[in-house]
């Protein structure tokens, strides 16, 4: 099979093709290596890509199958993981010159989960400056004038370029739902303590999430399954049974799914091509699709997200801005003193807000499957911004899972995602929901 035909398999049928042989481990790896080889110079996707180092692990998974060793779901697929996650044998730099050399002793959770999964780590994939809204190098691989989004940029963008076929991300506001969108791909966003946060740079135990990117909702699925887990570095994580994401996916819905559209925060700013889109996506779903207004705590859950979001970040970024200052750009500084101002009593406040808001939703979900709503406010921006993650925020500060879909397009051509929210823990039936409504639409419909 030639390469770029390789590429464009479905990350989960590629894996199957290697378990059984049909392409080869090298093969695989070699493919996605040569995408990297010859876009990296324009796109930049990659905070750290060592070829020798990757094919030292192709070397081991081929002695794993020699023995006979049991193979992992991810055996032989190259996988990005965002550079705020600790790996032992390559540098966690965080985006930020304060840490450039960092070296960890320890694998963290999700980079063991990996590699017990078979996965190859093609590398680390850059991140905004300490996962926050300062830019790195990436570009829009769709438009290399343009952003990727943020924080995880080359994730986002290693995924839309080829040059892995999954990815893992985080968020903390818009940080995996808004680069999917940018970037034409698919992001999926776990209910918050879904995936174990251990080993990976902190912001706020309330707000982080991990999640990860593929181009295709059965990828999301098959991906997502993977890193669930509990763990104790996580203390938002519990032991649960499998969750057969999926295989529930897959599935079709026992009961036609109803569909809540909440225009959401940022709706006055939305551009032009995401209104008239969401009324043409109005208009195909008819009365599957119901628009919704959320009461009165919701116009405080941005101001609130914040107040949390600021408050953490300044205890968790505590010795970078204490060694110098300098060293941080104006706006992560900004944000790390405006944290420092936050009071008890505003952030007690801001966590009840978050409680409420959750009620709400809970309540909600009894009578719908999902929310629409739109992924960002429209096309992706220059790069000297990575976008508004406004879009996101609500459903980041409740911790509900969140997936956005390729259905929109902009008027240059560039995608813009539509993004579902489902109930809190109920994470396949979100997918399942999504699938369906994928299934039901083309973009040809709702351009």
């Amino acid at each position: 099979m030639a390469a770029d035909e390789l590429r464009e398999v479905p990350a989960r049928q590629l894996a199957a093709w290697i378990s059984e042989g049909r392409v080869g481990l090298g093969e695989c790896v070699e493919a996605f290596m040569a995408r990297i080889a010859e876009r990296e110079p324009e796109v930049r996707a990659w905070a750290f890509h060592d070829p020798e180092h990757v094919r030292r692990q192709l070397e081991a998974r081929e002695f794993e199958r020699r023995l006979g060793r049991p193979k992992g779901p991810l055996f032989g697929l190259p996988v990005g993981l965002k550079d705020i996650f600790d790996t032992e044998d390559m540098p966690t730099e965080y985006g930020t010159p304060l840490h450039v050399g960092r070296r960890p002793t320890a694998d963290s959770w999700v980079a063991r989960r990996l590699r017990a999964a078979g996965a190859i780590l093609m590398g680390k994939t850059v991140t905004t400056e300490m996962a926050c809204m300062t830019p790195g190098p990436t570009r829009n691989p769709l438009d290399l004038s343009r952003t990727p989004g943020g924080s995880s940029q080359g994730s986002a963008a290693a995924v839309a370029d080829r040059m892995v076929p999954l990815a893992v991300g985080t968020q903390t506001a818009g940080s995996v739902i808004r680069p999917a969108s940018f970037c034409g791909i698919y992001g999926f966003k776990p209910s918050h303590g879904l995936i174990p946060r251990s080993g990976c740079l902190m912001q706020s135990e309330l707000l982080d999430h991990v999640g990860v990117f593929a181009r295709s909702i059965n990828d999301l699925a098959f991906f997502a399954e993977v890193l669930v887990g509990d763990d104790r570095g996580d203390p938002a994580t519990r032991p649960r049974a499998a969750l057969r994401l999926p295989e529930i996916a897959a599935g079709e819905p026992p009961l036609r799914p109803r569909l809540a559209f909440v225009a959401g925060p940022g709706w006055e700013r939305a551009e032009e091509c995401v209104r008239e889109g969401f009324g043409e996506l109005a208009e195909a779903l008819g009365e599957d699709l119901v628009a919704v207004e959320l009461p009165a705590p919701f116009e405080r859950a941005v101001e609130a997200h914040r107040t949390l979001w600021t408050g953490d970040l300044s205890w968790h970024y505590r010795r970078e801005y204490d060694a110098g200052p300098d060293g941080l750009s104006a706006h992560l500084r900004g944000l790390i003193e405006e944290g420092q101002g936050v009071t008890v009593r505003r952030y007690h406040e801001a966590r009840h807000i978050r409680e409420r808001c959750r009620l709400i939703l809970d309540g909600l979900f009894a009578d719908f499957d999902a929310l629409v709503t739109p992924a960002a406010l429209g096309e992706a921006p220059g790069p000297e911004t990575t976008g508004d993650p406004i879009c996101c925020t609500p459903w980041t500060f409740a911790g509900l899972p969140a997936v956005t879909l390729p259905l929109l397009e902009g008027p240059n051509g560039l995608p813009v995602g539509v993004q579902l929210v489902g109930a809190y823990e109920d994470d396949a039936r979100l997918l399942r929901t999504a699938a369906w409504l994928e299934r039901r639409l083309s973009r040809e419909e709702i351009s």
